[in-house]
């Protein structure tokens, strides 16, 4: 797998942070009582595709989101080309995925957590 260019981490950054506020503004209209925040972009070397990895909270159905996310994919594109037009020539199609880094974690500190607490952890190491 090839190092990201330069120019692919600017593009990218300047998606994130565009796209960030679209969801901010637009997001309401799109999804109800979610909060969705954009965790990571990703360009491919060409500039013809953006894929947007969201954190999904305040919800049970991260599907749903992600659908009506997808359903309103051609609006939410044409926000980022009137945002992006002076610092891009062409819009990049985008694609949407769930990044769930933040739940997994939870999910694994809550274990350790149970685990310590029912002492399953083992003996504490002495500083001797």
């Amino acid at each position: 797998m090839k190092k990201e260019s330069k120019r692919q981490r600017q593009v990218a950054e300047t998606i994130k942070r565009n796209f960030s506020m679209i969801l901010h503004q637009e997001g309401s209209y799109i999804y109800e009582n979610a909060l969705v925040t954009v965790t990571n972009v990703k360009v491919t070397p060409d500039f013809g595709l953006a894929s947007i990895y969201i954190s999904i909270f305040n919800t049970d159905n991260k599907p749903a989101v992600l659908l009506q996310l997808e359903e309103n994919t051609v609006r939410l594109r044409q926000s980022l080309a009137q945002r992006v037009k002076k610092q891009m020539r062409r819009v990049p199609q985008i694609q949407f995925f769930i990044d769930d880094t933040l739940d997994e974690m939870f999910r694994v500190d809550s274990l350790f957590d149970r685990l310590h607490d029912e002492n399953q952890m083992g003996a504490p190491e002495s500083t001797d």
